[in-house]
């Protein structure tokens, strides 16, 4: 900006950029509702949602991956998903699995073992994107309601996704897992008021994609992530400690194509293992946590 334009910008022309984002953080502040004093069950002291992002090979597919990237998105399907939910049974970790719609027409076998074990299926989008079209989201996003009903039995109440509130408030949605805004589960209204979901957050710091790519989204060499699994362990105990220290909430994310190895599934058995030694943690669904706040911290729901 030239000196010019800066003087005529302060004597009446457009507001600073600064002025829009206060406007911003201001209507986020009311959107935006931190559970104030939030407690758990039977004198718990953390949750911990342990998610999985089961989109296999169709993010991978989307993004017009190299035949690699769509590979290691089918073991997830053929082989990873089978080796988590295998390892939570054997600890006694409800997961909540956020599966796109069309996976259920691709590995409906994995997804009837996961819910026969008490696991919870919830919303990925129909093929991992939601569509800018409203009528086409709708039919996205009643498609994978009515695939997700026919494995559970029942139709989801969750997602992980971008959908438009209203939307997901319409078809009996409680909750989403979609931001990183707060550290602990929050009530989010639409943006333009209105449709309160739960917000179940997480962040990418507990998330496995960002340690274990090799070839993510088309890195270069230079700017690959695999890093040592006992190195991301301490990293995911320090993040456990934090929260339990404040007697708050984690949710960890995973993708089965990534935590489904063998080295992997390992640190994870390990890590649910320390966790499990200390007094008051409670691994529920992302399902269970939404409804226990709805039931106990309520909102104008």
């Amino acid at each position: 900006m030239t000196a010019s334009s800066r003087s005529k910008a302060g004597e009446g022309g457009a507001r600073p950029p600064l002025d829009h984002l206060v406007e911003a953080v201001r209507r986020n502040e009311v959107r935006c509702r931190p559970i104030k004093g939030l407690t758990w069950p039977d004198g718990n002291r953390i949750a911990v949602n342990v998610t999985l992002d089961f989109d296999a090979m169709l993010l991978r597919r989307l993004w017009n991956e190299p035949t690699l990237q769509i590979a290691k998105g089918e073991f997830g399907g053929r082989v990873g998903i089978w080796r988590l939910l295998e390892l939570f049974d054997g600890h006694g970790v409800k997961a909540t699995v956020f599966t796109p719609g069309r996976i259920c027409e691709l590995y409906p076998d994995v997804l009837h073992r996961a819910v026969r074990a008490g696991h919870e299926l919830a919303d990925h989008m129909w093929e991992h994107h939601v569509p800018e079209d409203p009528a086409l989201e709708e039919d996205h996003l009643l498609k994978t309601v009515a695939a997700l009903e026919r494995i559970a039995g029942r139709r989801p109440v969750g997602t992980r996704s971008s959908h438009t509130q209203a939307l997901l408030k319409r078809e009996g949605f409680i909750y989403n897992s979609f931001s990183s805004t707060h550290h602990g589960p929050y009530y989010l209204d639409a943006v333009d008021g209105g449709s309160t979901l739960v917000e179940l957050p997480f962040h990418h710091a507990i998330d496995d994609a960002m340690y274990f790519s090799f070839g993510w989204m088309g890195t270069r060499t230079e700017q690959q992530r695999l890093m040592d699994v006992d190195e991301v362990l301490e990293y995911w105990w320090g993040a456990f400690q934090d929260q339990y220290t404040r007697g708050g909430y984690l949710n960890i994310l995973m993708h089965p194509f990534v935590s489904g190895r063998a080295l992997r599934v390992d640190m994870l058995d390990r890590l649910i293992t320390r966790m499990k030694t200390l007094p008051g943690v409670w691994f529920p669904t992302c399902e269970d946590v939404a409804r226990h706040c709805v039931a106990h911290h309520p909102d104008r729901l």
